[in-house]
């Protein structure tokens, strides 16, 4: 079938992205970012010019998000983020964290600020070794540490587990876990090639295929957990039940703007932050202090070298892959760090939590 959303990039988008740090604590083995070893850190000057078109949007979309992402957020310390807070009007923070630094303090800072925190822990210690602080020793005690302490204040919060070798038996044990852990809603990432991140992930289909089926058996037995990936197909396959699958896509792309320590804005991947290459410069599409978020979004399309490129790949995708109506077409930095450039369609990112996740269900669904 023709699927008529996702076209174009949309002026509005539904939560931005900021930086507060370049810094994280941690040296994970698998990040994507550059200069995570560098303390790059964001000026109130950069988060007012921001806030200055997000509170018109949060006015218009109660449950608007600003996302605090690193680095590691909270390395930029409980006064500079409260001061970096500041500016925005009704919107719904959000912490990306590993953790390690999360005590009661910030635990009374998440809460005063109803900031929404999500936690990135890969399952149990044994299966933790990649995230490692900078001496290569495991952090999994400070993560814990952490998560205690939110646990302690009743804080709720969500996970976010990275798996770099999906296999049978995994998913099963990795729900089982983050049941145990408390949290609210988990969320799922295949490890990726991208940024410094240059390990293959052309991981074996049936294996990848197996662990979404499997995590899907593991939830529907015990469901009490939003699984971020099952629920999202659940409802696609809803819609084509119903006959209302080309309406489930947003009529155009999210430009998901990430807006980084020193105010340049970068669209629909955040991890394309912090390169550069020789056809597409810096990837930025301009800078907060100098043009009014909205308007840099006003002219996305042609607001970096590579954005049109990418959009061409999207069409691609529609017209080319029977799964675009479930994802909308290959995310831009997956197309990039995988391809090289950016009109390239299927990647390994969308066999690996795409198409085989949509097989995985369905293999679930056609076993009962």
């Amino acid at each position: 079938m023709s699927w008529s959303g996702m076209r174009g990039i949309s002026p509005n988008p539904g939560y931005v992205v900021l930086q507060p740090t370049t810094l994280c604590n941690l040296d994970c083995t698998y990040c994507y970012l550059p200069f995570r070893a560098r303390n790059d850190r964001m000026s109130p000057a950069v988060a007012a010019a921001v806030a200055a078109s997000v509170n018109p949007w949060a006015a218009a979309d109660e449950r608007f998000s600003v996302v605090w992402h690193g680095g590691e957020p909270l390395a930029a310390g409980r006064a500079a983020l409260a001061e970096l807070m500041a500016p925005f009007e009704g919107v719904e923070h959000h912490v990306q964290t590993n953790a390690t630094l999360i005590d009661d303090a910030w635990c009374e800072f998440f809460a005063e600020r109803a900031v929404r925190v999500s936690v990135s822990v890969d399952g149990p210690e044994d299966l933790n070794g990649e995230r490692v602080n900078r001496a290569g020793a495991s952090a999994y005690s400070q993560i814990m540490h952490g998560i205690e302490a939110l646990q302690r204040h009743g804080v709720p919060f969500s996970a976010l587990c990275v798996v770099s070798q999906p296999r049978p038996g995994l998913a099963a044990r990795l729900y089982e876990y983050f049941l145990g852990l408390g949290c609210d809603v988990l969320g799922i990432n295949i490890e990726e090639q991208e940024g410094v991140n240059a390990r293959a992930n052309d991981f074996a289909d049936d294996a990848v295929r197996t662990f979404w089926a499997e995590l899907v058996a593991a939830w529907r037995l015990d469901p009490r957990i939003h699984v971020r990936e099952i629920e999202w197909t659940l409802r696609y396959v809803g819609a084509v039940l119903a006959g209302t699958a080309d309406g489930i896509l947003p009529a155009a792309l999210d430009p998901i703007p990430t807006i980084a320590a020193d105010g340049r804005v970068f669209l629909l991947s955040p991890e394309l932050a912090g390169f550069t290459d020789a056809r597409y410069g810096d990837f930025s599409s301009g800078n907060v202090l100098h043009t009014p978020l909205s308007t840099i979004l006003a002219g996305a399309a042609g607001s970096a070298a590579w954005v049109p490129e990418y959009l061409r790949g999207v069409e691609a995708c529609r017209t080319s892959c029977p799964y675009f109506g479930f994802c909308g077409g290959a995310h831009a930095a997956n197309r990039y760090f995988e391809h090289g450039r950016f009109d390239g369609t299927e990647t390994n990112h969308c066999r690996n939590s795409k198409i085989r996740l949509l097989e995985g269900v369905l293999d679930h669904a056609g076993a009962r």
